[in-house]
């Protein structure tokens, strides 16, 4: 238990909670994206093949189509490096981690040579505890070793909803602080585990970056995304 953020959380529950009902209430749903969930992008017999999971920014919410989402723009990202690349996307808007666990547990995974893990937005409005998060991640970790055993697992830092314009403060700073706590978890995951890396996320600082619900990646945020994305991977 993070005793200081949960007691936090008690001094300014009276404001809190009815902000929160109120926000669920009030934002905009917009639908996952559609179109093809798999694509590639440059030319060639052999690319690098890629496979984005999780929640709601690997189902393409805030864009009309998969190809202006994550997985497409990582790829295309990719391709100007490797020359070709192949992408493939499976997310749930809404999903925690325990619920992406069940759902790949029924599932064969693509080939690919790199997984990249868009998870913590649900877990952290739904206040999952750090140390089951923890726990949940080394359960998706091990699922996806034994499917993908030479796959590179990429955890993308749970995005910082402390700039999430649909939130009214004091719940965006909240939640931010939220986020960052089960981030953390992702970092040590990612500092003892062999193969598994940590991705950071882009500031998104420009309004323009995000959907018109204030809370996904436009089009132009799945783009900024992509670019910051890549130039971690080569750095």
């Amino acid at each position: 238990m993070h005793v200081p953020f949960w007691l936090t959380v008690a001094a300014l529950s009276p404001a809190i909670v009815p902000l929160a009902a109120y926000t669920r209430r009030t934002t905009l749903r917009l639908p996952e994206a559609s179109g093809d969930s798999s694509g590639e992008w440059g030319s060639g017999l052999q690319g690098f093949r890629l496979l984005v999971i999780g929640e709601s920014t690997a189902a393409g919410v805030g864009v009309t189509d998969h190809q202006q989402g994550l997985a497409s723009q990582l790829a295309k990202q990719l391709a100007r490096r490797t020359g070709k690349a192949t992408w493939q996307t499976l997310g749930t808007n809404g999903i925690r981690m325990a619920g992406l666990i069940e759902k790949l547990g029924t599932s064969t995974l693509p080939d690919c040579d790199a997984v990249f893990v868009s998870m913590g937005v649900n877990d952290t409005t739904g206040l999952t505890p750090r140390r089951q998060y923890y726990r949940q991640l080394e359960q998706l970790i091990a699922l996806l070793r034994n499917q993908r055993p030479e796959a590179t697992i990429y955890l993308l830092a749970v995005p910082p909803m402390h700039r999430f314009s649909a939130l009214p403060a004091p719940l965006r700073q909240i939640l931010g602080w939220r986020a960052r706590l089960l981030d953390d978890q992702q970092h040590r995951l990612a500092a003892t585990t062999p193969g598994v890396c940590h991705l950071g996320y882009p500031p998104l600082d420009d309004p323009s970056l995000l959907a018109e619900d204030g809370y996904h990646p436009s089009a132009t945020g799945y783009q900024a995304m992509a670019v910051a994305l890549n130039a971690q991977l080569f750095s």
